[in-house]
Protein backbone atom coordinates (compact mmCIF):
# COMPACT_ATOMS: atom_id res chain seq x y z
CA UNK A 1 0.00 0.00 0.00
CA UNK A 2 3.09 2.13 0.41
CA UNK A 3 6.53 2.82 -1.15
CA UNK A 4 9.98 4.45 0.27
CA UNK A 5 10.50 8.25 -1.50
CA UNK A 6 12.73 6.10 -3.92
CA UNK A 7 10.78 3.43 -4.69
CA UNK A 8 11.36 1.00 -2.03
CA UNK A 9 9.05 -1.95 -1.74
CA UNK A 10 10.67 -2.91 1.52
CA UNK A 11 10.10 -0.81 4.28
CA UNK A 12 11.20 -2.71 7.30
CA UNK A 13 9.83 -0.96 10.71
CA UNK A 14 12.25 -0.48 13.59
CA UNK A 15 12.12 1.50 16.67
CA UNK A 16 14.86 4.02 17.86
CA UNK A 17 14.33 3.52 21.44
CA UNK A 18 17.03 6.42 22.69
CA UNK A 19 14.76 8.70 20.95
CA UNK A 20 11.99 10.88 22.86
CA UNK A 21 9.88 11.82 20.20
CA UNK A 22 8.12 15.19 19.47
CA UNK A 23 6.87 16.09 23.13
CA UNK A 24 7.62 12.45 24.24
CA UNK A 25 5.58 10.71 21.60
CA UNK A 26 7.15 7.20 21.78
CA UNK A 27 7.66 4.96 19.90
CA UNK A 28 9.79 6.58 17.67
CA UNK A 29 9.26 4.45 14.41
CA UNK A 30 11.78 4.13 11.24
CA UNK A 31 10.01 2.44 8.22
CA UNK A 32 6.12 1.71 8.64
CA UNK A 33 5.31 -2.13 9.11
CA UNK A 34 2.07 -1.31 7.66
CA UNK A 35 3.61 -1.48 4.43
CA UNK A 36 3.13 -5.58 4.54
CA UNK A 37 -0.68 -4.88 5.32
CA UNK A 38 -3.70 -6.44 3.24
CA UNK A 39 -6.19 -3.47 3.16
CA UNK A 40 -8.73 -3.97 0.80
CA UNK A 41 -10.45 -0.98 0.73
CA UNK A 42 -7.78 0.66 -1.93
CA UNK A 43 -8.77 -1.29 -5.05
CA UNK A 44 -12.63 0.35 -4.32
CA UNK A 45 -11.26 3.43 -3.96
CA UNK A 46 -8.99 3.44 -7.28
CA UNK A 47 -12.01 2.06 -8.56
CA UNK A 48 -14.42 5.07 -7.71
CA UNK A 49 -11.77 7.39 -9.09
CA UNK A 50 -11.76 5.46 -12.66
CA UNK A 51 -15.34 6.07 -12.41
CA UNK A 52 -15.70 9.54 -11.43
CA UNK A 53 -13.16 10.56 -14.05
CA UNK A 54 -14.30 9.03 -17.07
CA UNK A 55 -18.16 10.62 -15.84
CA UNK A 56 -16.21 13.85 -15.73
CA UNK A 57 -14.47 13.03 -19.15
CA UNK A 58 -11.23 11.55 -18.88
CA UNK A 59 -11.00 8.70 -22.27
CA UNK A 60 -11.26 5.13 -20.72
CA UNK A 61 -7.99 4.15 -22.38
CA UNK A 62 -6.56 1.03 -22.47
CA UNK A 63 -4.51 0.79 -19.27
CA UNK A 64 -7.67 2.38 -17.41
CA UNK A 65 -9.29 -1.11 -18.48
CA UNK A 66 -6.68 -3.18 -18.01
CA UNK A 67 -5.85 -1.73 -14.45
CA UNK A 68 -9.78 -2.48 -13.84
CA UNK A 69 -9.37 -5.98 -14.84
CA UNK A 70 -6.59 -6.87 -12.54
CA UNK A 71 -8.49 -5.30 -9.33
CA UNK A 72 -11.30 -7.18 -10.13
CA UNK A 73 -9.51 -10.50 -10.64
CA UNK A 74 -7.36 -9.82 -7.15
CA UNK A 75 -10.78 -8.69 -5.21
CA UNK A 76 -12.59 -11.61 -6.70
CA UNK A 77 -10.44 -13.76 -4.37
CA UNK A 78 -9.25 -11.31 -1.58
CA UNK A 79 -12.76 -9.77 -0.93
CA UNK A 80 -13.74 -12.30 1.71
CA UNK A 81 -10.68 -12.23 3.79
CA UNK A 82 -9.67 -10.09 7.03
CA UNK A 83 -7.77 -6.80 6.87
CA UNK A 84 -6.26 -4.37 8.44
CA UNK A 85 -8.82 -1.99 7.14
CA UNK A 86 -8.52 1.64 6.58
CA UNK A 87 -6.95 2.30 9.61
CA UNK A 88 -4.11 0.43 9.42
CA UNK A 89 -4.89 -1.57 12.61
CA UNK A 90 -2.04 -3.47 14.49
CA UNK A 91 -4.11 -6.56 15.45
CA UNK A 92 -4.98 -9.13 14.57
CA UNK A 93 -6.99 -8.86 10.77
CA UNK A 94 -10.64 -9.07 10.99
CA UNK A 95 -13.59 -8.61 8.33
CA UNK A 96 -13.71 -5.08 8.59
CA UNK A 97 -17.02 -3.49 7.15
CA UNK A 98 -15.54 -0.45 5.59
CA UNK A 99 -13.04 -2.78 3.70
CA UNK A 100 -16.25 -5.04 2.34
CA UNK A 101 -18.32 -1.79 1.74
CA UNK A 102 -14.99 -0.88 -0.21
CA UNK A 103 -14.97 -4.08 -1.82
CA UNK A 104 -18.72 -3.71 -3.05
CA UNK A 105 -18.05 -0.24 -4.56
CA UNK A 106 -15.00 -1.64 -6.75
CA UNK A 107 -17.82 -4.23 -8.65
CA UNK A 108 -20.52 -1.97 -8.32
CA UNK A 109 -18.77 1.25 -10.06
CA UNK A 110 -17.53 -1.71 -13.08
CA UNK A 111 -20.68 -2.81 -13.49
CA UNK A 112 -22.04 1.12 -14.12
CA UNK A 113 -19.22 1.66 -16.22
CA UNK A 114 -19.59 -1.27 -18.27
CA UNK A 115 -23.42 -0.28 -19.04
CA UNK A 116 -22.92 3.30 -19.39
CA UNK A 117 -19.94 3.12 -21.69
CA UNK A 118 -20.11 -0.16 -23.27
CA UNK A 119 -17.46 -1.81 -22.07
CA UNK A 120 -16.15 -5.22 -22.42
CA UNK A 121 -16.50 -7.44 -19.33
CA UNK A 122 -18.22 -10.26 -17.28
CA UNK A 123 -20.68 -7.76 -15.93
CA UNK A 124 -23.07 -10.91 -14.46
CA UNK A 125 -20.24 -12.20 -13.24
CA UNK A 126 -19.46 -8.77 -11.43
CA UNK A 127 -22.70 -8.12 -10.51
CA UNK A 128 -23.21 -11.53 -8.77
CA UNK A 129 -20.12 -10.78 -6.87
CA UNK A 130 -21.36 -7.21 -5.60
CA UNK A 131 -24.75 -8.20 -4.69
CA UNK A 132 -23.09 -11.13 -2.56
CA UNK A 133 -21.14 -8.89 -0.55
CA UNK A 134 -23.91 -6.51 -0.11
CA UNK A 135 -26.08 -9.11 1.66
CA UNK A 136 -22.76 -10.25 3.57
CA UNK A 137 -22.54 -6.96 4.83
CA UNK A 138 -25.60 -6.55 5.82
CA UNK A 139 -26.20 -9.76 7.66
CA UNK A 140 -22.95 -9.46 9.46
CA UNK A 141 -22.17 -6.25 10.22
CA UNK A 142 -25.56 -4.73 10.91
CA UNK A 143 -26.03 -5.12 15.02
CA UNK A 144 -30.28 -4.70 15.08
CA UNK A 145 -30.27 -4.14 18.66
CA UNK A 146 -28.74 -0.93 18.36
CA UNK A 147 -29.75 -0.43 14.59
CA UNK A 148 -26.07 0.54 13.41
CA UNK A 149 -23.47 -0.84 11.74
CA UNK A 150 -20.23 -2.06 13.61
CA UNK A 151 -16.61 -1.97 12.84
CA UNK A 152 -15.88 -5.14 11.83
CA UNK A 153 -18.36 -8.76 11.61
CA UNK A 154 -19.64 -9.55 15.09
CA UNK A 155 -17.96 -6.51 16.61
CA UNK A 156 -19.60 -4.29 19.44
CA UNK A 157 -17.02 -1.29 18.27
CA UNK A 158 -17.97 1.67 15.96
CA UNK A 159 -16.10 3.17 13.26
CA UNK A 160 -16.25 6.15 11.95
CA UNK A 161 -15.72 5.56 8.72
CA UNK A 162 -19.45 3.95 8.43
CA UNK A 163 -20.37 7.31 7.93
CA UNK A 164 -19.46 7.28 4.00
CA UNK A 165 -21.72 4.24 3.56
CA UNK A 166 -24.49 6.49 2.26
CA UNK A 167 -21.59 8.59 -0.48
CA UNK A 168 -20.63 5.23 -1.94
CA UNK A 169 -24.52 4.76 -2.57
CA UNK A 170 -24.13 1.00 -0.53
CA UNK A 171 -27.54 2.27 0.98
CA UNK A 172 -29.70 5.17 0.50
CA UNK A 173 -29.58 7.86 3.00
CA UNK A 174 -32.89 7.66 4.44
CA UNK A 175 -32.26 3.97 4.92
CA UNK A 176 -32.86 3.64 9.07
CA UNK A 177 -30.07 1.61 9.27
CA UNK A 178 -27.63 4.59 7.61
CA UNK A 179 -29.79 6.59 10.11
CA UNK A 180 -29.16 4.31 13.41
CA UNK A 181 -25.49 4.10 12.49
CA UNK A 182 -25.08 8.12 12.37
CA UNK A 183 -26.74 8.73 15.49
CA UNK A 184 -24.76 5.72 17.21
CA UNK A 185 -21.52 7.73 15.54
CA UNK A 186 -22.58 11.35 17.32
CA UNK A 187 -23.86 8.92 20.51
CA UNK A 188 -20.35 6.99 20.79
CA UNK A 189 -17.41 8.60 18.90
CA UNK A 190 -18.02 12.46 20.06
CA UNK A 191 -15.32 13.95 21.98
CA UNK A 192 -16.07 17.92 22.70
CA UNK A 193 -18.32 17.80 19.39
CA UNK A 194 -15.44 16.42 17.52
CA UNK A 195 -15.32 12.35 15.74
CA UNK A 196 -12.72 9.97 16.87
CA UNK A 197 -11.71 7.61 14.49
CA UNK A 198 -12.97 4.18 16.23
CA UNK A 199 -13.65 2.66 19.31
CA UNK A 200 -10.41 2.91 21.34
CA UNK A 201 -8.70 1.93 24.88
CA UNK A 202 -11.07 -1.43 25.31
CA UNK A 203 -10.16 -4.61 26.03
CA UNK A 204 -10.92 -5.84 22.64
CA UNK A 205 -9.79 -2.49 21.09
CA UNK A 206 -7.88 -4.02 17.70
CA UNK A 207 -5.85 -1.17 17.31
CA UNK A 208 -3.02 -2.92 19.11
CA UNK A 209 -1.96 0.42 20.52
CA UNK A 210 -2.10 2.14 24.34
CA UNK A 211 -3.26 5.49 24.95
CA UNK A 212 -5.19 7.79 23.65
CA UNK A 213 -5.70 10.12 20.36
CA UNK A 214 -7.15 13.48 19.16
CA UNK A 215 -9.90 13.59 17.53
CA UNK A 216 -9.43 12.67 13.67
CA UNK A 217 -10.57 15.56 11.19
CA UNK A 218 -11.31 13.56 8.24
CA UNK A 219 -13.69 12.07 10.19
CA UNK A 220 -15.52 15.09 11.54
CA UNK A 221 -16.13 16.25 7.97
CA UNK A 222 -17.41 13.18 7.44
CA UNK A 223 -20.04 13.33 9.85
CA UNK A 224 -21.52 16.66 8.62
CA UNK A 225 -21.36 15.18 5.28
CA UNK A 226 -23.82 11.84 6.56
CA UNK A 227 -25.87 14.76 8.73
CA UNK A 228 -26.58 16.86 5.34
CA UNK A 229 -27.19 12.98 3.20
CA UNK A 230 -29.94 12.37 5.39
CA UNK A 231 -31.37 15.82 6.07
CA UNK A 232 -30.14 17.44 8.37
CA UNK A 233 -28.82 20.76 6.67
CA UNK A 234 -28.58 22.69 9.86
CA UNK A 235 -26.72 20.64 11.98
CA UNK A 236 -23.74 19.77 9.02
CA UNK A 237 -23.32 23.23 8.68
CA UNK A 238 -23.00 24.20 11.98
CA UNK A 239 -20.58 21.70 12.12
CA UNK A 240 -18.95 22.36 9.18
CA UNK A 241 -18.54 25.98 10.62
CA UNK A 242 -16.96 25.09 13.52
CA UNK A 243 -14.44 22.56 12.00
CA UNK A 244 -13.32 25.70 9.61
CA UNK A 245 -12.79 27.70 13.00
CA UNK A 246 -10.12 25.14 13.84
CA UNK A 247 -8.09 26.06 10.44
CA UNK A 248 -4.52 27.95 11.16
CA UNK A 249 -3.76 31.52 9.92
CA UNK A 250 -3.41 30.39 6.39
CA UNK A 251 -6.33 28.29 5.95
CA UNK A 252 -4.87 24.62 6.66
CA UNK A 253 -5.61 21.98 9.01
CA UNK A 254 -3.74 18.77 10.49
CA UNK A 255 -4.79 15.38 11.18
CA UNK A 256 -6.34 15.08 14.42
CA UNK A 257 -7.89 18.31 16.56
CA UNK A 258 -7.15 18.16 20.29
CA UNK A 259 -10.24 19.50 22.61
CA UNK A 260 -8.46 19.48 25.42
CA UNK A 261 -5.12 21.29 24.88
CA UNK A 262 -7.31 22.84 21.45
CA UNK A 263 -4.43 22.60 19.03
CA UNK A 264 -4.17 20.94 15.77
CA UNK A 265 -1.91 17.47 15.97
CA UNK A 266 -0.32 14.97 13.70
CA UNK A 267 0.73 15.54 10.11
CA UNK A 268 0.26 18.75 8.57
CA UNK A 269 -1.51 19.98 6.62
CA UNK A 270 -3.69 16.67 5.80
CA UNK A 271 -4.89 16.09 2.83
CA UNK A 272 -7.28 13.45 4.12
CA UNK A 273 -8.49 16.34 5.69
CA UNK A 274 -8.93 18.49 2.87
CA UNK A 275 -10.78 16.40 1.03
CA UNK A 276 -14.05 16.06 2.67
CA UNK A 277 -13.57 19.48 3.67
CA UNK A 278 -13.90 20.68 -0.12
CA UNK A 279 -16.70 17.97 -0.96
CA UNK A 280 -18.80 19.07 2.24
CA UNK A 281 -18.51 22.71 0.96
CA UNK A 282 -19.78 21.46 -2.53
CA UNK A 283 -22.52 19.76 -1.27
CA UNK A 284 -23.73 22.49 1.31
CA UNK A 285 -23.81 25.10 -1.66
CA UNK A 286 -25.66 22.79 -3.86
CA UNK A 287 -28.12 22.60 -1.31
CA UNK A 288 -28.09 25.81 -0.34
CA UNK A 289 -31.53 28.18 -1.43
CA UNK A 290 -29.38 30.44 -3.82
CA UNK A 291 -28.48 27.62 -5.42
CA UNK A 292 -31.97 26.12 -6.11
CA UNK A 293 -32.67 29.83 -7.16
CA UNK A 294 -30.45 30.14 -9.79
CA UNK A 295 -31.02 26.74 -11.38
CA UNK A 296 -34.12 25.13 -11.18
CA UNK A 297 -32.97 22.01 -12.15
CA UNK A 298 -30.94 21.57 -9.14
CA UNK A 299 -31.64 19.13 -6.67
CA UNK A 300 -33.59 19.78 -3.57
CA UNK A 301 -31.85 19.51 -0.26
CA UNK A 302 -33.23 16.42 1.72
CA UNK A 303 -36.63 16.67 2.87
CA UNK A 304 -38.03 19.06 0.51
CA UNK A 305 -40.42 18.79 -2.63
Amino acid sequence: IMYGIAGERRLTEWEADWLPGYEGSRPVRIGNAAAAQRQLDVPGEVMETIHLSIGCGLRPRRHLVDLQAVLLDHLEQAWTLPDQGLWEMRGTPRHYTHSKVMCWVAFDRAVRLAEAHDRPGPVEHWRRIRDRIHREVCERAFDPDRGTFTQSYGSLELDAALLQIPQTGFLPPDDPRVVGTVEAVRRELLADGLVARYSAGGPDAPDGLTGGEGTFLACSFWLADALLSIGREDEARALYERLLDLRNDVGLLAEEYDPRARRQLGNFPQAFTHVPLIRVAYELDRHAPHARRGNPEAPPAPGEG
